[in-house]
């Protein structure tokens, strides 16, 4: 099969260090180092742009690259028995996403990763991560904290799975991400929720009216 997650070459004009600086500003939100410290991310990271439905990483492959969106929106997936995709979560612009259980022992991925939209990543790979964290040992503190949230996030999603109704689902979605609404398909948000896409748009054709 052929690598189908080969990424596009950034566009003309694309500076590595403008499209390092959303990370930057990310690291800032969540603790404090030095901007020399900070001055020293640049060569770690590999900026890439991927089309539209184009992989970031497929089911089965090698899992050594984690991705920080600098620009648009994927979705992670896994196939079911039945061969229907199961969408479990998205990443939009200063999320990061990777198959976090394969990613530490570049272990073959239990998931795949897409694109919704053209999008604009910032990859690092298992072992360059390593060296980062030896040369930038404060941001050990980052990535604690960003997966921390990350968790919690995961956990509150799995009780309103269990406590909230169908429609209650998607109102809560929908006021706390409303741009996943604008910028997410119907049948991938669908997924998510747990529905089928015809249920979707009966509910968002009752919440239109």
């Amino acid at each position: 099969m052929p690598n189908a997650s080969v990424p596009l070459i950034l566009p003309i004009g694309v500076n590595n260090k403008q499209v390092i600086q959303p990370l930057i500003t990310h690291i800032k939100k969540f603790c404090s180092i030095e901007p020399e410290q900070l001055g020293l991310l640049e060569p770690y990271f590999e900026p890439r742009t991927y089309k539209k439905k184009q992989f970031l990483l497929q089911e089965g492959e090698r899992c050594h690259e984690k991705f920080f969106i600098v620009k648009g929106c994927v979705y992670i997936y896994y196939l079911r028995q039945n061969g229907i995709e199961q969408t479990i979560d998205f990443a939009l612009e200063n999320w990061w996403i990777s198959d976090f259980m394969a990613f530490p022992q570049n272990a073959s991925a239990q998931f795949s990763i897409r694109a919704v939209e053209t999008t604009t990543v910032l990859s690092i790979t298992t072992e360059r991560q390593r060296e980062l964290l030896e040369k930038v040992p404060e941001l050990n503190a980052y990535f604690h904290l960003v997966f921390q949230k990350a968790y919690a996030a995961s956990q509150i999603r799995l009780r309103k799975l269990y406590e909230f109704s169908k429609e209650e689902l998607y109102r809560e979605f929908s006021t706390n991400f409303p741009e996943f609404i604008q910028r997410v398909p119907q049948y991938l948000l669908a997924s998510f929720l747990g529905f089928t896409p015809e249920y979707l748009s009966e509910i968002r054709k009752k919440y239109v009216s």
